[in-house]
């Protein structure tokens, strides 16, 4: 059947609204180079899907690029649908969200997006693969497209300053022959002073028997994965650095078997045991994301799980001592919030529950973080707590417990401000969203904050686990992905009325 004259003409202007124009630089043949960009920033825009009516799918590099070379599809239009969280393209008079190219070898085409998310993801800071495209079309290269180590994928980033270098950690390790190449702790350690955008060259810690291998940072007797979090640097009784960790052995997803803290011993390069604590010990520990606190109330580590309601004096006696640890817990008999060692915290939840009940007054609210545009409430599952120099404020990073009705069940990220590291926490705005996807454990990294604290990094584990997606990306899936967020953007304001 034939078009009629006004859907012919709808089609073409449709199809003319998607089209991208050839332009410089050339590539290498044989591949066609497709370049994606934010039309704010002009970088390349990483985790971009395009997808042929066929279902070939591509995603773009770190850089933005995608090498396209398909035997039957070069030299010819060709329509790609565009997916990518936290960007938007207009959709064409059919609906469809996509560009129409002409690839040809040795040319490139430039496609921009519009960014719909408040922070700019800047692209994956571990595994293979991570400038693949920019390899294959010959364009230069900021880090190997694999690691001498072999990291295919890692979990769960923590890192500090430590002896005049940045040390890193990660949970569970991929590897080209396994899975879990590691599941006893990887650790890397890199200058002070890296910058995100230029790429991140970890230089990990292997097995000093086995080169070739990664090294188990905490070897412990029997079987599951051990994990490290609370990463800190304290003085020791001689007043040199100590690196300390909350660890903990588990065979599942469920509690642990062991946990205690550990100590880096740089003669053997590995941690180990400081203190073996017992499984009814739920707090009084090291956890989370650590940040330290000078103020009126003394020197403390605070630990964020996911809100800062534990903390303990910052010495390296009161952190190996259990009785030490304080935590902030809402008396009843009091009707006031206070730091105390007897009883475990109130939790963001029990707290929304005695506001319900009227235990606790409105103007008492401490971790009653909502959505500052819609007043929805936002529970959170992990967060990173840091202060800012430039928004002379304390600012949050953390992802959403999702429910039903959210984009993903554990990959939306809420920006706030608070005066004090306790709170109250109280209105947030979202700055990232991964729709069908997962962000979890996100981290600040506070030194490599930019421009006095305007620009701030932050990165999470990104992952098909407990999404109900059953299609991941390649090469982006369990790794740590980086974004960018800019503290001036006025999108945020709602968040610094915190009162």
């Amino acid at each position: 059947m034939k078009l009629t004259s006004f859907a012919q003409i709808l089609c073409a202007v449709a199809l003319a609204a998607c089209r991208v124009s050839a332009a410089e630089p050339k590539v290498a043949a044989p591949y066609f180079g497709l370049h994606v960009m934010d039309e704010s920033s002009g970088r390349g825009v990483p985790l971009v899907e395009l997808r042929t009516v066929n279902d070939i799918r591509c995603v773009t590099d770190s850089a933005g690029w995608i090498a396209f070379h398909e035997p039957g599809l070069m030299d010819r239009e060709v329509f790609f649908y565009l997916t990518c969280p936290g960007y938007e393209k207009a959709k064409d008079g059919f609906g469809y969200t996509g560009v129409r190219v002409t690839p040809k070898a040795g040319e490139t085409a430039t496609i921009k997006l519009k960014r719909t998310n408040i922070a700019e993801r800047i692209g994956r800071t571990t595994g293979q693969g991570i400038y693949r495209d920019s390899e294959l079309l010959g364009l230069p290269c900021p880090l190997p497209n694999l690691n001498a180590s072999g990291v295919m994928g890692q979990d769960s980033v923590q890192a500090v300053p430590y002896h005049g270098k940045l040390f890193w950690l990660w949970g569970d390790t991929n590897v080209p022959h396994y899975p879990l190449g590691n599941f006893q702790t990887t650790s890397a350690l890199t200058p002070l002073d890296v910058q995100a955008e230029k790429g991140i060259a970890f230089e990990y810690l292997m097995d000093r028997e086995k080169p070739q291998q990664l090294r188990h940072m905490l070897p412990l007797q029997g079987p599951g994965a051990v994990w490290l979090f609370g990463l800190l640097t304290v003085k020791d009784e001689k007043g040199e650095e100590a690196l300390l960790a909350h660890f903990s052995r588990h065979q599942g997803l469920d509690n642990a078997v062991e946990h205690g803290l550990c100590r880096f011993n740089d003669a053997s390069g590995v941690f180990e045991k400081a203190l073996d604590l017992d499984a009814t010990e739920k707090w009084r520990f090291p956890q989370g994301n650590a940040t330290r606190v000078k103020d009126a109330d003394g020197d403390f580590f605070y630990f964020c799980h996911p809100l800062p309601c534990v903390r303990v004096r910052a010495t390296l006696h009161d952190l190996l001592t259990p009785a030490s640890y304080e935590a902030l817990r809402f008396d009843e008999a009091a009707h006031e919030w206070r730091w105390q060692q007897e009883e475990p915290p109130t939790s963001q939840g029990e707290e929304i529950k005695q506001l319900l009940s009227g235990t606790i007054k409105p103007e008492q609210k401490r971790f009653d973080l909502k959505e500052a545009a819609t007043g929805k409430s936002v529970r959170l599952h992990h967060a990173s707590i840091t202060w800012n120099a430039w928004r002379k404020r304390f600012v949050l990073i953390g992802v959403q417990s999702g429910g039903k009705d959210d984009p993903s069940p554990l990959g939306e990220v809420w920006y706030a401000e608070a005066a004090q590291v306790s709170g109250p926490w109280l209105k947030a705005v979202k700055i990232a969203s991964h729709p069908r996807y997962t962000f979890y454990n996100p981290v600040h990294h506070d030194f490599l904050d930019a421009e006095g604290g305007r620009f701030i990094y932050f990165e999470g584990t990104y992952s098909l686990e407990f999404s109900g997606n059953p299609l991941a990306p390649a090469r982006y899936d369990y790794n740590q992905l980086m974004y960018r967020l800019d503290l001036s953007d006025p999108r945020l304001e709602p968040a610094s009325s915190f009162k």
